[in-house]
């Protein structure tokens, strides 16, 4: 008979407290965070569109529809990857939008075909997001390829390759344009900067701190408008609300060729989102393993296919989002479950997203600088778990950042080799992932290595590698035997 001050004890036991992954924040810390998110994210969603419709000549409505189509399945795809729901997302805080890897084929392939080319984009893009769902149980194998000299390797190209994108938005973003790189454009963006450097230095251990980046944006963006750098024409043009129109630009076609090409881009995107997966799993300290890497695979799929039967293009995680949640140290999946949200809202009523689309470049520049090198930090704490003074690691680390800093420094680094094996390399931190796994693998597992031992691996990380649950050592799912 049990006795009753053990059934007292077992009554009262106090709950273990909520990962900060799964923390539900107050709404008024909530709403900033998730606000933060949207004004990092919102620039990657609008260019893709933006370039391939103004490229192919598309009207001032037609740009519209790609562009509120591509933020409604973002907020839907980000929404997804926070719940996981029947499998069916990360379970973190991650993000999903437009991969600009698909600008260059798109592109490509309109030269040729012109306005003709989005049905046969968007019938690829359908194939490809069923290929992602249906590829995402094998695919997400590849994190057991993963320990530390590859994941730390990856996560800090990830930050190093955005940087550019930071000093090409700080300078005004257009090449073409007269203002590009003036005084007037740098000034903006080193103010943004050192005013939320200054929030950090004076609002230490404050919530206010936390969402830094969104008050430098719109100090940022006041600081422009007298300025004249501050666009307020689209918001006046901007339609109050707008149902998607599934085809809107024809019925889907399908050809051979363009589901080559995309495919290509889809496991390109796939790569760059599992890299981006383990580094939000670090910031936030929780391992990824394949379950979650399948999971988010598979949200990837699914808003990549939705994207083609609405109008947007291949689908994959934004690493940009994962600076913001290292920096802001705003860990919550929930904050980001209401950034999709918001993206969704601002894909049905476009006046939503021009609001957003009024912070200029240099602003968002200079708030670059600040979440794409925290991504970079992350990866060198990940590399410092690593075993760089003996063995090869050292070797690997290096190689894999020179792979894939080359096309970052130079875009047209592999321009002479054949087209899909430019398209691979021609993404930094693809190459540079494909070499780190590839290495570790020749010099530390084919052979006597630092990393070819799994006592130089953090326990965690073995446990996720092999499905174990790191409270009670048992695989998921598994019940306690009785002693």
């Amino acid at each position: 008979m049990r006795s009753p001050a053990l059934f007292t004890h077992d009554r009262t036991a106090p709950s273990l407290p909520a990962h900060p992954a799964d923390e539900v924040l107050p709404m008024r810390r909530m709403i900033p965070a998730a606000l933060q998110h949207v004004a990092s994210m919102y620039a990657g969603i609008a260019a893709p569109p933006l370039i391939i419709g103004g490229a192919i000549g598309l009207t001032a409505a037609q740009l519209t529809v790609l562009l509120a189509a591509s933020l409604l399945v973002a907020g839907l795809a980000t929404v997804a990857q926070t719940l996981r729901l029947w499998g069916v997302g990360a379970g973190l805080p991650v993000t999903n939008g437009v991969s600009f890897a698909v600008v260059s084929p798109v592109l490509a392939a309109s030269v040729s075909q012109g306005k003709a080319t989005l049905p046969l984009v968007f019938g690829a893009t359908l194939v490809a997001g069923a290929v992602c769902f249906l590829l995402a149980p094998a695919f997400c194998r590849l994190v057991r390829f993963f320990p530390p000299v590859v994941s730390g390797s990856v996560i800090t190209l990830v930050g190093l390759s955005l940087l550019p994108v930071a000093g090409d938005w700080a300078r005004g973003g257009d090449p073409q344009s007269s203002g590009y790189g003036s005084p007037s454009n740098l000034a903006l963006a080193a103010g943004t900067l050192a005013f939320i450097l200054l929030l950090h230095r004076l609002l230490s251990g404050r919530f206010l701190q936390r969402v830094a980046i969104l008050l430098g944006l719109i100090a940022g963006t006041a600081a422009a408008v007298p300025m004249d750098k501050v666009d307020f024409h689209h918001l006046s043009q901007a339609p109050l609300f707008a149902l998607p129109d599934p085809f809107a630009f024809g019925a889907p076609q399908f050809e051979a060729p363009v589901i080559a090409t995309m495919l290509v881009v889809m496991l390109v995107s796939m790569t760059e989102s599992t890299a981006s997966l383990i580094a939000v799993g670090s910031v936030v300290d929780r391992p990824v393993d394949d379950r979650v890497i399948a999971g988010s695979l598979r949200a990837q799929g699914l808003g990549t296919a939705l994207g083609g039967a609405l109008g947007a293009f291949v689908s994959c995680a934004y690493a940009q989002n994962v600076g913001l949640v290292a920096i802001s140290r705003i860990r919550s999946r929930y904050a980001v479950t209401l950034c999709g949200a918001i993206l969704v809202l601002m894909g049905l009523v476009p006046v939503l997203g021009s609001l957003v689309a009024l912070v200029p470049l240099p602003v968002l520049g200079g708030a670059g600088v600040v979440f794409f090198g925290s991504i970079t930090v992350a990866g060198i704490r990940t590399l410092a778990k690593a075993s760089l003074a003996t063995g090869h690691n050292g070797i690997i680390v290096s190689v894999a950042l020179a792979f894939g800093l080359f096309p970052v420094a130079s875009a047209d680094f592999y321009d002479r080799l054949p087209a899909p094996i430019t398209m691979v390399l021609g993404s930094g931190i693809t190459a540079g992932c494909l070499v780190a796994v590839l290495l570790n693998l020749l010099l530390n597992h084919f052979g006597r290595g630092s990393e070819a031992n799994e006592s130089h691996i953090p326990t965690a990380q073995v446990n996720a590698f092999d499905g174990i649950d790191s409270q009670t050592h048992l695989p998921p799912g598994s019940a306690r035997q009785p002693r």
